[in-house]
């Protein structure tokens, strides 16, 4: 059972992450992994932070650590990243405000340098394009201070894919819904799962749904991600999204693939930080 704000019961956190619910039990119990909340009805309630912190530790026993030294790699990883990061997101967004280029390049160069991909993903660039796009919501910023920032963040990210689609891995189409022009946490999930060996087919912005059923009649992959911030536009799409549903491996993404309209299409639904589900996605492909 899911909890309040996006947190969750052992269960489906278990499922979540990819590791068992014992395992999990005994790394909150020895290392203090784990900093779950507490329901009034005193149920453990497991968070995005906590599912960071075990795809950090998993990092580190792959690479050779013990459990005990893994742990505490990962709440010391957490701790300098924090605060590192937190430095640079104000930097970046400065930069962002005043338009200029070199700086907003200069933060993201030192931020790729020093910290994996995935951190510089859930802890700088998208928090960095939400602030920005809330403020531009609340008409604090200029429509094209976020055009600009979004832009140079887009092609960032786009230089970092390229030839993501070579390799032997298994193969995921990803592709906004017919009208939706928000690709870059589409992008941010296409990089991580190329992380982890996948091949990246990216269809980008306002893909028409003919379009991409014959990529997949073409190539076959073992993923389909289709992704818009409205609801609205999936719906408009639920016919042809149940179709394609029954010939491929589809799931919807983004802030407008709610749980009750993924129920109603019957097709599965990714978490809505897609950096961790691209982690969560590597491990069940």
């Amino acid at each position: 059972m899911s909890g309040e704000g996006g947190a969750l019961r052992i269960g489906e956190f278990a499922r979540r992450v990819g590791v068992s619910p014992e395992l999990l039990r005994a790394w909150e119990r020895r290392y203090g992994l784990l900093q779950p909340i507490r329901t009034e009805g005193g149920f453990r309630l497991y968070t995005d932070e906590d599912a960071e912190r075990v795809e950090r530790m998993r990092r580190a026993l792959d690479e050779g650590f013990s459990a005990a030294e893994a742990a505490r790699r990962a709440l010391a990883q957490e701790r300098s990243t924090e605060g590192a990061l937190d430095d640079a997101r104000e930097r970046l967004l400065a930069a962002a405000y005043a338009y200029d280029e070199a700086a907003m390049h200069a933060v993201l160069d030192e931020a790729l340098a020093g910290f994996s991909l995935e951190a510089v993903l859930q802890e700088l660039i998208l928090p960095v394009l939400r602030e920005i796009g809330t403020e531009w919501e609340r008409g604090t910023l200029e429509v094209g201070q976020e055009h600009f920032a979004s832009n140079l963040v887009r092609e960032r990210l786009l230089a970092l894919a390229r030839l993501w689609g070579r390799g032997g891995g298994p193969l995921a189409i990803l592709a906004c819904a017919p009208g939706e022009r928000h690709d870059i946490g589409l992008i941010a999930f296409g990089l991580v799962l190329r992380s982890h060996g996948w091949r990246i087919l990216f269809l980008g912005a306002d893909t028409p749904l003919a379009t991409l059923r014959r990529a997949v009649e073409a190539t076959d992959p073992r993923l389909v991600v289709v992704a818009s911030m409205d609801s609205a536009l999936l719906d408009a799409q639920s016919a042809e999204l149940r179709r394609l549903g029954r010939t491929a491996p589809l799931v919807l993404s983004g802030a407008g693939a709610s749980e009750k309209l993924c129920r109603r299409l019957h097709i599965d639904r990714l978490d809505g930080d897609l950096v961790a589900a691209a982690g969560v996605v590597s491990r069940a492909g």
